[in-house]
């Protein structure tokens, strides 16, 4: 089994996503010892943004040779950073991991785990105007074929005792993914 873990916060150590994707990635191993675990930073390395001459043939094989993936996702002014959707805009691919049919798109790169870690400032649901993130990675995973899965840390940004609530929510949630 092959593990790819994705951090896209640019906040380093104090991040809340990498320490859930952290978290999640322990469990994954501790159920899997003999995993092999690939991470990529990018924050610290992060893709240029699409361009018409072509793509990173190595992201997408990464993504591609992966069971599980694991992605910390903060909310940044309510969508996913930047250097997150550029990494998205190498894996969604036509002919790779999508295609168009008679009936419209299929998804390609179905039969892998996608484990998203959220952390927001705020609180959002599915039906708040404000949130994009959930929103959008649920519509791109499913466009290719994948259900992602959904951890969360909300409300981090309303003071210290709430941003541990959230942490604790997050890494609680990490146990029941788990179980």
């Amino acid at each position: 089994m092959t593990i790819l873990k994705i951090d896209s916060s640019i906040t380093g150590e104090s991040s809340i996503s990498r320490q859930l994707t952290a978290a999640i990635v322990d469990q994954l191993l501790r159920q899997r010892p003999d995993a092999r675990l690939v991470k990529r930073d990018l924050a610290a390395s992060p893709l240029s943004h699409l361009t018409e001459r072509g793509q990173d043939e190595h992201v997408l094989e990464e993504f591609l040779g992966a069971d599980v993936v694991v992605i910390g996702a903060p909310m940044y002014n309510f969508s996913v950073p930047s250097q997150l959707k550029a990494w998205i805009d190498r894996i969604a691919v036509a002919g790779k991991t999508f295609r168009y049919g008679e009936n419209g798109p299929e998804g390609l790169a179905g039969g892998k785990r996608v484990i998203v870690a959220i952390s927001r400032g705020g609180f959002y649901d599915a039906d708040n105007a404000f949130e994009h993130v959930e929103s959008y990675l649920k519509i791109m995973f499913n466009f290719i074929g994948v259900e992602p899965e959904f951890i969360h840390a909300d409300g981090v940004n309303y003071g210290p005792e709430q941003r541990e609530a959230g942490i604790a929510r997050g890494l609680a949630e990490v146990e029941r993914l788990a179980a």
